[in-house]
């Protein structure tokens, strides 16, 4: 592997191999940022793989302007992809992101390239998402969950187990929701606090869940179980530094609402699913099968989804399964 990099020295990147204790047998380090340079390197070593870092900081001769810029950006990326399409050569591309989590530059750059991969984290947490949103090559709906350890990063292979080793039993606004992310059922745990307001206005904050989902779900709640939020702060928070886009949270979001304005817990050892809709009624969602048998696994007894998604079932490997049809009948079949 070609490792080129732009930004740190040789003697940089050495001491952090050194404390990863990187074996740099197989690894070439080349410190340039030409990229007239860095393809005829490539050229005569012929690589298995290149890795640039990053392409904001490489030029071509050929553009006057500076590194970085959009011309230059766009042009080295170009260039790079003819030559690893030419060489058969694989080139990864590491770029610089935005505020907003986008990548920095032309939105060319992505258009460009075969695979555009996105890590996420959040600061206060170990784990990182590599997320797929572009990918020629397969489906989209892909991620690998990693922990930011002492000698680098570590797959992990079981991240539901991982999520809920530290999940509190037996106290109102926790429950434990089964999201897809792409083809690997996640087993993650919502929290959730109502408390009476001191403002004007009552607060809504989410962490993890969309904002306006939360504002959606708080108002069926009001509307068709008669719950009383007006005058209450919501705070929602998904445990671990997840972002959870799935609308099968919908009924957690609820349940856990439900379990800390009315301060009753819900059964540790029940997991939900299910899409709620403004009439509030339980949508069925899809891999069922696959979300019952991953929480199988991990030690739960039952299941509350649709009603719908009761009755398709196949198999439920050993759960007891609860069907509901609408969020009233949830909250009954639950005890809140």
């Amino acid at each position: 592997v070609l490792y080129v990099s732009g930004e740190e020295s040789p003697e940089q990147i050495k001491l952090r191999a050194e404390r990863l204790s990187v074996d740099s047998g197989k690894i070439l380090l080349l410190a340039e940022t030409s990229l007239e340079n860095i393809i005829d390197t490539a050229s005569k070593l012929k690589p298995g793989a290149i890795v640039i870092d990053s392409i904001q900081t490489m030029y071509t001769e050929e553009i006057l302007s500076a590194p970085g810029s959009v011309s230059q950006v766009r042009e080295c990326a170009a260039r790079l992809m003819f030559f690893a399409k030419k060489s058969a050569i694989p080139v990864f591309l590491v770029g610089h992101v935005t505020k907003e989590g986008a990548i920095a530059g032309p939105r060319v750059l992505e258009h460009i390239v075969d695979t555009v991969l996105y890590f996420e984290g959040d600061r206060g947490h170990s784990y990182r998402i590599l997320r797929t949103v572009k990918n020629r090559f397969g489906s989209t709906n892909e991620i690998g969950v990693f922990e930011m350890t002492d000698s680098g990063l570590a797959e992990i292979e079981n991240p539901s187990e991982l999520f809920l080793s530290e999940r509190p039993l037996n106290v109102s606004g926790s429950t434990v929701v089964a999201s897809m992310e792409g083809t690997r059922p996640l087993m993650v745990e919502i929290q959730a606090l109502a408390s009476p307001t001191t403002f004007g206005m009552p607060r809504r904050t989410s962490i993890g869940v969309d904002f306006n989902r939360v504002n959606l779900l708080t108002a069926v709640l009001e509307k068709k179980a008669g719950l009383h939020l007006g005058g209450m702060d919501i705070f929602i928070n998904v445990v671990g530094g997840l972002k959870i886009i799935e609308p099968a949270i919908d009924l957690g979001i609820i349940m856990t609402i439900a379990s800390s304005l009315r301060d009753i817990p819900i059964d540790p050892e029940i997991f939900m699913f299910g899409e709620v809709g403004l009439s509030g009624e339980i949508r069925a969602v899809a891999y069922a099968e696959q979300r019952i048998k991953e929480a199988a696994k991990i030690g739960f007894k039952k299941a509350l989804m649709s009603r719908t998604n009761s009755e398709r079932l196949k198999e439920s490997f050993g759960l007891e399964i609860i069907g509901a049809g609408n969020v009233e009948e949830a909250l009954e079949s639950i005890g809140i």
